[in-house]
């Protein structure tokens, strides 16, 4: 598989979605999220998923044969996952339908999964784009490489307490970087 990509690095401020992560772990069935697992993945996702759905464009892929771009109205969002086996990426179907429960609910079904190698066939299948969390393994920011057949994958680095420049002031805020690899031909 071979697509002329490029990647894009930004660095962000995720102060505010960290205090939003405490703040649902403080107080889950305000938010529908009793007994499911809520971490910076899991907003970091939703958020992803609210810009494909601002931008459709960048969901599609490209059809080699008839040399056109082919628009998806679906999102199955891929979690690149490491296991003993190796990284793997299953996605979860109809991603871009689902509330924050659902999504919640199904990442942690999908993580747990991986962790067991109970993984099918199908569930890597489809997955039209990809997060990759490059942070857990306390790395800063990575260059993700396209999975065949989708339009992007973002990796998320490691999130650290940094002096950042806040309404004018030099403050501690947690920042990460933020790295979109995607296929030129679509976006």
């Amino acid at each position: 598989f071979t697509a002329p990509h490029v990647t894009e690095f930004v660095t962000v401020d995720v102060t505010r979605t960290m205090k939003l992560v405490e703040e649902i772990k403080r107080a889950p069935d305000t938010y529908g999220l009793q007994g499911l697992r809520v971490n910076p993945l899991l907003l970091i996702a939703k958020a992803l998923l609210v810009a494909i759905k601002r931008h459709p464009e960048v969901n599609a892929s490209w059809d080699e044969a008839n040399q056109e771009i082919v628009q998806k109205h679906y999102v199955n969002l891929g979690i690149a996952a490491a296991t003993p086996r190796g990284l793997i990426v299953p996605n979860i179907k109809d991603a871009h339908a689902k509330t924050l429960p659902q999504l919640a609910e199904s990442l942690g079904e999908l993580v747990a999964t991986a962790r067991d190698g109970k993984t099918s066939p199908a569930a890597m299948q489809g997955g039209t784009v990809t997060i990759t969390n490059v942070g857990v393994f306390g790395v800063d920011t990575g260059t993700p490489i396209l999975n065949p057949g989708e339009s992007a994958i973002l990796a998320v680095g490691s999130i650290k307490l940094q002096p950042w420049v806040h309404k004018g002031k030099v403050k501690p805020r947690q920042v990460t970087t933020l790295a979109l690899s995607f296929d030129h031909r679509l976006v």
